[in-house]
């Protein structure tokens, strides 16, 4: 018997060890997540982001992937019915006030979020996109997520989120 299978046999039968195995903090980010409220701040003002009637969907995946969809439910349906047929200001409506963008995120060995790469946006300007704890944190205390970040030109982003069960 060769002395390589041996070494590689006990190498192996310690690192799976419940002794050595790393301990790593649960993801806790992962699942979906229900708008309840998003608000801009500029200067102290607390309005409605997404209207009084925000609504969307935020899930990260286990294979560290995201999709998040928010949409003010009170913009106003096209007139023509079709999608590709609204007029300037349904369509600068619909734009302004909602938002779809996917892509990958991370999380550091505590379990939280530490960042994200947007692959694909409704506003272009996102795509290829990189955040990180410095400019975007999501805090999760049980089912309930907090999130902070500031858009290019100042303005406070304060949005929460419940866990969907």
């Amino acid at each position: 018997m060769s002395i390589r299978p041996v070494i590689l046999a006990l190498a192996v039968s310690i690192s799976s060890s419940p002794a050595f195995a790393q301990t790593v903090a649960a993801n806790q980010v992962i699942g979906t997540w229900k708008l309840v409220s998003a608000t801009i701040d500029p200067g102290g003002q607390n309005i409605p982001a997404y209207g009084k009637n925000p609504n969307g969907l935020l899930v990260f995946t286990p294979d560290m992937h995201f999709s998040a969809v928010i949409t003010d439910a009170d913009t106003p349906r096209f007139a023509s019915g079709a999608r590709g047929e609204g007029t300037d200001d349904e369509n600068r409506m619909a734009v302004s006030r909602n938002i779809g963008f996917f892509g990958t995120y991370t999380v550091g060995d505590d379990g939280e979020f530490s960042g994200n790469r947007v692959e694909g946006a409704t506003f272009p300007n996102w795509v290829g996109s990189v955040r990180t704890r410095d400019d975007l944190t999501l805090v999760v205390a049980g089912d309930r997520m907090t999130e902070h970040f500031r858009r290019p030109e100042g303005t406070e982003i304060r949005i929460e989120w419940q866990r969907v069960k």
